[in-house]
């Protein structure tokens, strides 16, 4: 069986480490050269991309921006999944907005700008406190901006008058009190079939994900029952087949959607250590209609993203239960590099962990790590 992956990023990387045991073979596309390459060493197979469509089992991707015309070129074979309409949600903030009102899953308050003068009514609809997102292509905090007053807004509008608000809309949101971020992975089989894995919780740095501890501390059944329930009412509503990431504000025991991830997801890689199935394996079994595995947990979890930065002691992996995840791409600032993930019996214990870890790290690169070191520590979480 082969896998075809459009993205030739960590993800695939990841998805095809995944899939070796399982005696699948994985491919990546270049989606900016349209060369297929091998996930690891990034060289060109040779092959050509209309000759790896034939011969894959299945079509997949990494990331939701994939362009278009090479979406629906591959979705003629028929072995595209998640399906396009899924994924094209998962790229545009508009239609996401449209799927969550259409199945009626809470979230924050919001308006649609596609011209500058629609400013004037933002303050009064949502507050002075908004977040601006571009309904495409933003992430890690890229294509995003933030308002406290009426006279920040006012600040804006020439940079919002300068962009296509036609061609790209904005989406200007309600900043919620919440009182912290988490999110769910799951997977949905071609049956129809539909797992969960524990909740999340994510610690972010100017809009970047920097530490996912897993399960969440304070996890009560029906909260992440309620996670559930919004996860299978998305995934059956699009038909989705794969593993989907929902990012989730938890307001008390109320959650709101921040936004989805048609893929696997960088708050979903504890799961590798973590978990009795990896996300990156149950997105193979997914879409190649194996049957899915159990989401059962390995303990506690971290996951520790290395950002921008090489200048850790990798002698961290000494320390029972430390796992180093490495993708050997050239450092950049705000680039992912790898990711540690750390193993405990208890949250308390877990907190231990960390903070043997920050002895061989750099912490102006892990601003986030000493202070959910502590947290947790101090947590009565589970022990398992």
């Amino acid at each position: 069986m082969k896998v075809l992956v459009y993205g030739s990023g960590q993800l695939a990387q990841m998805m095809y480490l995944a899939a070796a045991p399982l005696g699948v073979i994985v491919s990546a596309v270049d989606v900016f050269t349209e060369t297929v390459v091998d996930p690891v060493s990034k060289k060109p197979t040779g092959v050509s991309l209309s000759q790896a469509i034939y011969d894959a089992s299945a079509i997949t991707i990494e990331f939701e921006h994939v362009p278009e015309h090479l979406l629906l070129e591959a979705d003629k074979s028929g072995k595209l999944y998640p399906n396009v309409a899924s994924i094209l949600a998962g790229a545009d903030r508009v239609r996401e907005k449209v799927l969550l009102s259409k199945n009626k899953i809470p979230n924050c308050d919001y308006l649609i700008i596609n011209h500058v003068d629609q400013l004037d009514g933002v303050v009064a609809a949502l507050g002075e406190k908004v977040i601006f997102k571009a309904s495409r292509d933003g992430y890690d905090g890229y294509g995003q901006w933030r308002i406290s007053t009426a006279a920040e807004l006012l600040a804006l509008r020439h940079e919002f008058s300068l962009l296509d608000l036609k061609k790209v809309p904005l989406i200007a949101e309600k900043m919620m009190q919440f009182e912290r971020e988490i999110s769910l992975l799951g997977a949905r089989s071609k049956d129809g079939r539909v797992v969960c894995f524990s909740l999340a919780e994510n610690l972010h740095h100017e809009g970047q994900l920097h530490v996912s501890v897993a399960p969440i501390t304070k996890l009560s059944d029906t909260l992440q029952q309620k996670a559930n329930d919004i996860f299978a009412t998305l995934a059956t509503s699009m038909e989705y087949v794969g593993v989907l990431a929902v990012e989730l504000f938890q307001c008390g025991e109320e959650l709101y959607v921040n936004e989805i991830a048609p893929r696997v997801h960088n708050s979903g890689h504890w799961t590798q250590q973590g978990c009795s199935t990896s996300q990156f394996e149950q997105h193979i079994r997914a879409v190649l209609g194996l049957p899915l595995g159990s989401t059962e947990v390995i303990g506690v979890s971290a996951m520790v993203n290395i950002i921008g930065c090489t200048t850790f002691n990798r002698d961290l992996i000494g320390i029972p239960n430390v796992h180093l995840h490495w993708y050997g791409k050239e450092v950049r600032v705000k680039r992912k590099m790898g990711h540690i993930n750390v193993i405990a019996d208890s949250h308390a214990n877990l907190g231990l962990k960390l903070k043997q870890l920050i002895e061989f790290l750099p912490l102006e690169h892990f601003p986030k790590l000493e202070g959910e070191a502590t947290r947790l520590q101090k947590s009565s979480g589970f022990v398992y």
